[in-house]
């Protein structure tokens, strides 16, 4: 059987158009300073689709999203072998995407840090005096940033959001964001683990703004575990953290082609990506997934 090419190829998902419902694929492709690497993240994909599941679960009395079945026997055939499939795809209803990346930040780390560092500022929102790396902020900040298809993402202020999607939708989209960061940094925190900030999208389906595509996981948030936190420095992470370290230190310049990675750096990405899903769920990845 030959499979439908996907009507859409993201960095790690694969996106396949039915009408008024997609599929979406996550692929255990990884990414680093916006370019794919040849090399591929065992159970990654899996992972990300397990983790959007369970926070979907947990936030719909917050925000409705876009997610209809996670079930084989709902999805169309595409032409892939389903056993690919199984725990990877999603079968979601169609939304008119909104062009913002709503992040939140509850901790002053990555461009953040270096931001403010130069003006005491996140994208333009002033901060407290005398900050140090990986802080805790007095109160998450909202930190909004365009939705680049191609390229980087471009930070923006509160007021530029406006312009783009319209005030009261801004003011929504704002609300809504910090709600959810603050419920799932408090499950967090209670095992073991700091989302210091994390990214949403959100899009308009039956009239009416939902949560899409994935939803807290480790490549759209930064966690770090509480146990032997300390604030004035980088944290360790569990994400793809050995990944851009392995890159750094590689002398990589940045630019496509992207190099293979060596085995033991798969491997320990694999591992981080699968005690973040222990610790947020309490389930045992090997347990029920293998």
């Amino acid at each position: 059987m030959t499979a439908t090419q996907p009507s859409a190829r993201g960095k790690v998902r694969d996106i396949y158009d039915l009408g008024d419902k997609l599929l979406l694929v996550a692929t255990d492709r990884v990414s680093a300073y916006y370019v794919v690497l040849p090399s591929e993240i065992p159970f990654k994909g899996r992972i990300l689709t397990a983790l959007s599941l369970f926070w979907n679960a947990r936030t719909a009395g917050i925000i409705p999203n876009h997610l209809i079945s996670d079930r084989l026997k709902d999805f169309p055939d595409v032409g892939l072998d389903p056993e690919y499939l199984r725990g990877r795809a999603l079968l979601v209803k169609k939304a008119e995407v909104i062009p913002i990346e709503c992040i939140v930040r509850g901790y002053i780390t990555g461009s953040g840090w270096k931001e403010y560092q130069e003006n005491g500022t996140v994208c333009g929102e002033g901060l407290p005096k005398g900050l140090v790396e990986s802080q805790r902020l007095p109160m998450a900040v909202f930190t909004p940033s365009t939705k680049a298809t191609e390229g980087h993402d471009e930070n923006i202020s509160f007021e530029q959001m406006q312009d783009i999607v319209g005030p009261e939708k801004a003011r929504r989209l704002r609300e809504i964001s910090l709600s959810l960061y603050t419920f799932a940094a408090n499950f967090a925190i209670d095992r073991g683990l700091i989302i210091a900030d994390t990214k949403f999208e959100f899009g308009i389906a039956d009239n009416r703004i939902v949560l899409i595509d994935e939803v807290l996981t480790p490549d759209s948030s930064r966690f770090w575990p509480s146990q032997g936190y300390k604030a004035g420095g980088a944290q360790p992470s569990f994400d793809k953290q050995f990944v851009r370290d392995w890159l750094d230190e590689s002398g990589w310049d940045h630019q496509p082609p992207g190099p293979e990675l060596p085995p033991e750096i798969i491997e320990k990405t694999s591992e981080k990506y699968i005690e973040a899903y222990g610790r947020l769920t309490g389930i045992r990845w090997v347990d029920s997934h293998t």
